[in-house]
C-alpha cells in the first residue's frame, strides 16, 4: 500500500507527532508501525501486572473482611462514593444485573484497573492500607507510607499508559523503559518469581531495543 494511501486512511492529524518527531511521511510510517508494537507491548505487560496485583490486594481485602464479619469484602470495605459506584456496575456486569448469582471470581475480573490503583491512595491509607493492604506488596519499601506512595505511583503511571496503549495513541516520546522497570518492580513487591516470570515472557523490553532511528 502506498505511503500516501496510508497517510490519508490514518489521517494526517493521528500522524502528526510522528512526522513532528522524524521529519519525514516514511520515517512517521515507520514510527506508528513501531507505536502499534510496543502498544500491544505495553498491554502485556500491563496485563499481567494487572492481574497480579488485583488479586494480592483481593486475598488482602478477604483476610480484613473475614477479622471482622462474615460478610464479603464487597459489603463492608470503606469504600468511597466512587469506590462504591465502581464496585455496584461490577457486581451488577457479573451477575448481569442479578440474573445470576454472584460469583466473587467474576466481579474481582470486572472491576477495573483504575479500581484498584485508587484502593492504594491515601484516601484509604488508615482504613485499608495499615490495617491490611499493604501485605499485598510484602516486598516494597520497609516504612509503610513510603511503601504507599512508591505503589501508588507506578500503578498510576501503569494505569495511564495502559489507556494511552488501548486507545491507540502515541506512546513513541514517553519513558516506556521507565514503565518497564516501574511494572517489574511492583511485581517484585508483590512476588519476585512474579517479576521473573514477565521479565521472561513480555516483549517491550525487546519491542524498545528495536526502536526505528527516524
Amino acid at each position: 500500500m502506498q505511503a500516501d494511501e496510508l497517510e490519508r486512511l490514518i489521517t494526517v492529524d493521528r500522524l502528526r507527532s510522528y512526522t513532528e518527531r522524524t521529519g519525514s511521511s516514511a520515517g512517521a510510517l515507520r514510527l506508528y508501525e513501531w507505536n502499534m508494537r510496543a502498544a500491544a507491548s505495553v498491554m502485556e505487560l500491563t496485563g499481567v501486572v494487572e492481574v497480579v496485583a488485583r488479586n494480592a490486594l483481593d486475598r488482602e481485602l478477604r483476610a480484613w473482611a473475614a477479622g471482622r464479619t462474615r460478610a464479603p469484602w464487597f459489603d463492608v470495605a470503606p469504600l468511597d462514593g466512587r469506590g462504591s459506584a465502581d464496585l455496584a456496575k461490577a457486581r451488577a456486569r457479573a451477575s448481569r444485573n442479578g440474573r445470576l448469582g454472584e460469583v466473587h471470581g467474576r466481579v474481582i475480573a470486572e472491576l477495573t484497573f483504575g479500581f484498584w490503583r485508587y484502593l492504594v491512595e491515601s484516601r484509604y491509607h488508615t482504613s485499608l492500607w495499615v490495617p491490611d493492604l499493604h501485605r499485598a506488596f510484602p516486598h516494597g519499601p520497609g516504612n509503610l507510607r513510603v511503601r504507599r506512595s512508591e505503589v501508588t505511583r507506578r500503578l498510576q503511571q501503569l494505569h495511564f499508559v495502559r489507556n494511552r496503549a488501548a486507545h491507540h495513541e502515541p506512546i513513541h516520546a514517553r519513558d516506556l523503559q521507565r514503565d518497564h522497570d516501574y511494572a517489574l518492580e511492583l511485581l517484585s513487591w508483590i512476588s519476585p518469581h512474579a517479576a521473573q516470570w514477565a521479565s521472561d515472557v513480555t516483549s517491550l523490553r525487546a519491542v524498545l531495543r528495536a526502536r526505528p532511528d527516524g
